[in-house]
């Protein structure tokens, strides 16, 4: 069960975007699992992919045609992942794209694939392939809902996030979906997402704006620190609500832009960790006090990937001296632990590296009983500040990843 507010929203709809799905069943029956996204022409379209070195044969597709051309469609399977799968793999992806490709009428190079789900495995392709006239001829440009939960693997929830915002009088969307609930680590996040907007921002941007979004959302994200083969973020502007080209950092349209496409890629990573698999709480890790950004994340990640922290925080026991170990094995030069300072939400559990005078038990285990929960730590070092979103580690994870094959 997700934790918290979950819901969907309503997903507004993008010109210039249509979305078809169908059952294929690649793994699972009587479920969607076959997606394709088309865009309008003249879309710009930019993405970001796992750094993972056996990274998935549809990833090295989808990099390679984003490089040749602005894609017309994405391609989405779910079930399997199509990574680990040799020359074989690469070969069913390309089919995959050459396939749709001749039933819409494009190029092979406009085609991006993009599988989820048990890696090792080859994908069954005549069932793929069966399935595209229908995901192609389900098109519409309201089935936003449809395809998170075509998308989905160990989701126990789809996730949208969808806002409407004014630029120089014309009214624009920003609309997306994300899947994933485990294997999540960021480098890039490991998830899919795909949002679009029908703005209009010139294609050096689009690019420049979405790394900006993903290094404060799915970039900030972790459940059990693995990074995934599949890791995919594409956005996509379609310009088809109007108005001029935004094509410069010094248009006072850009700064809305980024601040909207944040608000959603964030909400879009943190329903990931809220659904992460087995959790009961989500918890917010925020380091401040450190010399600059990447010092603050590593000691964020350090406390957010502790299997010691995740699991006590499980079991609301307020076990604080976990939290202060994972901030000392952190790799931070010359740290004086006589400076940090740790709370759990306003209950301060350590003072200059020692217990707080006034800290109880009951007061740290009340914090633990929450399903949110905020750990914020002071380095004592500097000014730089920067927060980690992640979960508990539950019973039911170990009992989702040991059966995830069965």
């Amino acid at each position: 069960m997700a934790v918290g507010d979950v819901s969907m929203p309503h997903m507004h709809v993008v010109k210039g975007v249509k979305i078809g799905s169908t059952e294929a069943h690649i793994r699972y029956p009587n479920r969607r699992d076959l997606v394709v996204f088309e865009f309008s022409a003249e879309t710009k379209v930019a993405g970001v992919f796992t750094q993972n070195a056996f990274c998935a044969a549809p990833v090295q597709v989808s990099k390679a045609h984003l490089l040749e051309t602005d894609p017309r469609y994405l391609l989405i399977n779910t079930g399997n992942a199509n990574a680990g799968t040799g020359a074989l793999g690469l070969s069913n992806a390309k089919q995959s794209c050459q396939a749709l490709a001749e039933i819409t009428g494009v190029s092979t190079a406009h085609i991006l694939p993009f599988s989820t789900g048990v890696i090792g495995e080859q994908l069954p392709m005549p069932r793929l392939l069966a399935g595209l006239a229908p995901a192609v001829a389900n098109l519409n440009e309201t089935h936003w809902d449809a395809a998170a939960k075509g998308i989905m693997t160990t989701d126990t929830t789809p996730k949208g996030a969808s806002e409407q915002f004014e630029l120089g009088g014309i009214t624009y969307t920003m609309t997306g979906i994300s899947k994933g609930a485990g294997m999540i680590r960021p480098n890039m996040a490991t998830m899919l997402s795909f949002v679009a907007t029908d703005a209009p921002i010139a294609k050096p941007l689009v690019q420049q704006l979405l790394t900006i979004a993903v290094n404060q959302s799915f970039n900030r994200i972790t459940i059990d620190g693995d990074t995934s083969t599949n890791d995919s973020c594409i956005f996509a502007a379609t310009g088809q609500a109007g108005g001029t080209p935004i094509e410069s950092e010094a248009d006072s349209r850009y700064g809305i832009i980024l601040d909207v496409l944040i608000r959603v890629m964030k909400r879009l990573a943190q329903l990931i960790v809220r659904d992460g698999e087995g959790a009961t709480k989500f918890i917010s890790v925020t380091v401040e006090g450190g010399l600059n950004t990447d010092e603050c994340c590593e000691v964020a990640y350090s406390i957010a990937h502790s299997p010691l922290v995740k699991t006590a925080i499980f079991a609301s026991d307020p076990n604080w001296g976990r939290i202060l170990c994972a901030i000392g094995y952190a790799k931070i030069q010359n740290l004086d632990v006589e400076k940090v300072q740790v709370w759990l939400d306003e209950v301060q559990i350590c003072k200059d590296g020692g217990a707080a005078a006034d800290y109880t038990e009951e007061a740290g285990a009340r914090v633990m009983q929450q399903t949110e929960m905020t750990i914020r730590v002071n380095l004592g070092r500097g000014d730089a500040k920067d927060t980690v979103y992640t979960c508990d580690l539950s019973y039911d994870y170990v009992k989702i990843n040991a059966d995830y094959r069965s």
